[in-house]
């Protein structure tokens, strides 16, 4: 009897869980780009996670915005960042050499092709995960998770439910906007850092791929198998920035899903939204980092 009942616990909380909609949390004026964007991931396999902000105005739109997701290469963002805290405060240098190779040449490597050798030699050279979450920590981006090297995570058993290096839309939206403008990089580190992103060779097929010809985008991919990420800024018509985190998990057409929110969230933030309909546009996917 007491096995049925736990039998029977267990049946009501995964119902519950079947049955939960996307939690949504966004700005008045957002709201039509809000019920789009859940309309969207609704009707979906997998389990997606959005959030965007406006630089400018602090305007925001989210989609299980709380939700943990596994960061895969989008944590080489929070590494850079480190190193280049380390390079502003005179510890460190982009001329070093590191493991046969100067710091540039590796971060260069590790943002613009996603490389897990130059992030892990990186890490190494800071002192390892933990000192990347020192850094963290000490910005006050507690949301954000680090516990192993790449090559760690990659050797072990892939389990996307994993609370280890992992962050949730938002505290994403976090480190994007102490990158962006915070105090934590020196205006120098910081042009650096965004002309790195604004070269990312990897994820065409996610948030670049249905926005105008000619947008400026900076940003960072993740890739595992099962989990697909893409965050960083878009650059609107009238020069306003928006931070954007994307997180897909499961299903199959991650990548699609997220050029279309993406897009959902340039023409919604711009004011031209007008009913676009949510199409595949070709092609579910890629294994780029």
């Amino acid at each position: 009897m007491e096995a049925a009942l736990r039998l029977l616990v267990v049946l009501s909380w995964l119902l519950a869980a079947v049955a939960t909609p996307a939690a949504a949390a966004s700005s008045p004026e957002l709201m039509t780009v809000e019920r789009q964007l859940t309309d969207l991931v609704s009707n979906r396999a997998g389990d997606f996670g959005i959030a965007a902000v406006d630089l400018s105005s602090g305007k925001s739109v989210s989609i299980n915005g709380d939700r943990l997701f596994p960061m895969a290469s989008t944590v080489k963002l929070a590494v850079a960042g480190t190193f280049l805290s380390q390079v502003d405060h005179g510890r460190r240098t982009l001329s070093d050499r590191i493991e046969g190779r100067s710091a540039s040449q590796l971060i260069e490597l590790m943002l613009t092709h996603s490389d897990n050798a130059a992030t892990d030699a990186l890490i190494r050279n800071l002192g390892g995960p933990g000192s990347v979450q020192t850094w963290l920590n000490f910005n006050g981006l507690y949301g954000i998770h680090i516990d192993r090297t790449i090559a760690q995570l990659l050797r072990s058993p892939r389990d996307l439910q994993d609370r280890r290096d992992s962050s949730s839309p938002m505290s994403m939206i976090s480190l994007l906007r102490q990158l962006d403008h915070g105090p934590t990089l020196s205006a120098e580190s910081r042009s650096y850092l965004l002309r790195m992103m604004a070269r990312c060779m990897t994820g065409r097929n996610r948030m670049k791929a249905l926005l105008p010809a000619g947008t400026l985008v900076q940003h960072k991919t993740g890739t595992l198998d099962g989990l697909t990420g893409d965050v960083g800024f878009i650059t609107m018509p009238d020069g306003r920035r928006i931070a954007v985190a994307f997180f897909g998990r499961g299903g199959s057409n991650r990548p699609s899903t997220i050029a279309q929110a993406a897009r959902a969230i340039y023409d919604g933030f711009s004011g031209s939204w007008g009913g676009r309909m949510f199409t595949n546009y070709g092609g579910t996917g890629g294994s780029s980092n």
